[in-house]
């Protein structure tokens, strides 16, 4: 398996939080302590027992259904439609843990290969029943709700048993089914010396599918580039029939409708191929901790990075209240505050921002590009702090979901959104954000801890990563969540920058498609959707339409 992917997770995900069910993410006292003195008191939450959990009663489907897939690949337990009744955002968390499902999928359908999916999609078509594609449930923007919406009944169409694989090592490709976990691909791929090297933080347990399905951005996006960089060909069953392209490096016929598929959410059909670019695995991985002056200083590092191609695999800028509260949890950056400004004080400085850096590769070439990228740092005015800073996120780069879980349990609210922008407007987009959720913050009398970093950068732009926290309203938790998110949306909105750079919309940012594509753009969405989905079942409600 290629570095830094960890082992696969066994069986499904807790249904009332994230991952493996026998792992948590616990705070330690101090961190605990912190969190009172900034935050207040919060009220402790319970997760209830599943035996009380309320879900509405399923729906009838029709006998169509059965004969597309037989009787043995449709699940109607309540056990299995709770796992599917909804993603892992926030307010899915918040309702796992009130023990009442508003919605919930009448059955869960696998079925096993295209031709069943292609069965069931006719089926559901003429039978006004509802279709929303599930891989590994990790959307968190409520990308896989189940509403019915105008139908009779409403099917979680599970792909886990969509789990193809072959691999072509002289063209450095290979076709995934849409099922595969992350590190079930990694797996298969690293047993002929190979990675896809895509670690987002969603990594162990979203799909093939999903990632292809949400245009999904992994955490060494600079070296390996995005999921849709890393597509090269695609196949999905609509219920009009079927749709793919051809397995070819670059094409100049017409607009490219693998666009068309990467990125529609389950709106137009299902993903059953996914033929992506892979690469030799890594020999050597370098991760390091250095600190920047502040965050504009370390931001303008970064654009001098990627405009002079010298980008490491992973860049990633914490603000200073990110950095501030990474060194607060325990540890999370591999050293203490007190022993950082001890450091910088030795080299004449105070404070800064925590850049982790990270290069994959030959050992030679990893150098070499470490060599380059450390000059323009240096230039930059950053120090080092050496490996340990590095190696401490590498070890915990999937642990944020967990800890969001422990953080929600000790009576907190936490959220994440994210967006982009060109450089020539980036400060204007971190600045608006920032004050929209301080002021919403202050407008819901509530104290917060804002924070934010830079990730994913380009020649032209990067994303801004959101986190921020406050006492939840025991009650009033979906309402408190809505006025904050909202009023960072409506910045970014009013900044010009994009609803989502990796998230998706799916139901969460579907308000903000008009400003995102304008209504033309939508309806261009419109007409493609009643093209693909005349009778409008795939995953209602979602981007906006």
């Amino acid at each position: 398996m290629s570095p830094g992917a960890g082992p696969i997770p066994s069986g499904p995900m807790k249904w009332w939080g994230w991952g493996d069910p026998a792992k948590r993410n616990e705070l330690g006292e101090d961190a605990r302590g912190m969190l009172r003195d900034v935050l207040g008191p919060a009220e402790s939450t319970e997760v209830p027992p599943i035996e009380s959990v309320s879900l509405p009663s399923p729906r009838e489907l029709p006998e169509a259904l059965r004969s597309a897939v037989g009787a043995d690949a449709i699940v109607t337990a309540d056990a299995e439609r709770l796992l599917r009744a909804g993603g892992k955002s926030y307010p899915d968390l918040v309702r796992a843990r009130s023990g009442t499902f508003e919605v919930a999928p009448d059955a869960v359908v696998l079925p096993a290969d295209s031709g069943q999916v292609a069965a069931v999609l006719d089926a559901c078509a003429r039978e006004s029943v509802a279709v929303v594609p599930f891989g590994g449930g990790t959307s968190v923007v409520g990308g896989v709700d189940p509403y019915a919406g105008s139908h009779r009944a409403v099917i979680a169409l599970d792909l886990t048993r969509m789990r193809d694989f072959t691999v072509d090592p002289v063209s450095l490709t290979a076709r995934l089914g849409p099922g595969l976990r992350g590190p079930e691909a990694e797996a298969l791929l690293s047993e002929h010396g190979m990675t896809l090297g895509h670690f987002p933080q969603s990594f162990e347990y979203a799909t093939i599918g999903g990632f292809a399905a949400t245009r999904s951005a992994g955490q060494a996006s600079a070296g390996y580039g995005r999921f849709d960089d890393l597509v090269s060909a695609i196949e999905m069953v609509s219920p009009a029939g079927p749709l793919r392209t051809l397995e070819t490096p670059h094409t100049a016929a017409g607009p490219a409708l693998r666009e068309l598929v990467v990125g529609s959410e389950g709106m137009l059909g299902v993903i059953t191929v996914v033929s992506v670019r892979v690469r030799p695995a890594p020999r050597k991985t370098r991760y390091e901790g250095w600190i920047a002056e502040d965050f504009a200083a370390g931001a303008e590092i970064v654009r001098t990075l990627a405009q002079a191609g010298a980008l490491p695999d992973v860049t990633r800028l914490s603000d200073p209240e990110e950095t501030r509260i990474s060194l607060a949890m325990s540890g999370t950056a591999g050293l203490k505050r007190s022993a950082l400004d001890a450091y910088l004080r030795l080299r004449r400085r105070t404070g800064g921002c925590m850049l982790i850096c990270g290069w994959e590769g030959e050992a030679e070439d990893l150098e070499r590009r470490r060599s380059v990228s450390a000059r323009i740092l240096r230039s930059g005015g950053a120090v080092s702090l050496g490996a340990a800073p590095g190696k401490a996120w590498a070890h915990g780069r999937f642990e944020g979901p967990y800890l969001r879980d422990e953080l929600i349990s000790l009576g907190y609210l936490v959220e994440t959104l994210e967006t982009s922008h060109t450089w020539s407007r980036y400060e204007e987009l971190y600045g608006a954000v920032h004050g929209a959720l301080r002021s919403a913050l202050e407008s819901q009398g509530t104290p917060g801890i804002v924070m934010c970093h830079l990730s994913h950068a380009y020649r032209d732009g990067a994303s801004l990563y959101y986190t921020f926290i406050a006492p939840s309203r025991p009650g009033g938790e979906i309402e408190h969540w809505r006025a904050l998110k909202s009023a960072a949306c409506e910045a970014i909105v009013a900044t010009g920058g994009t609803i989502t750079h990796h998230h998706a919309v799916g139901r969460d940012h579907a308000p903000y498609m008009p400003a995102e594509v304008g209504e033309l753009g939508l309806d261009v969405l419109r007409a493609l959707k009643e093209r693909l989905d005349p009778a409008g079942i795939m995953n209602p409600g979602k981007l906006g339409l």
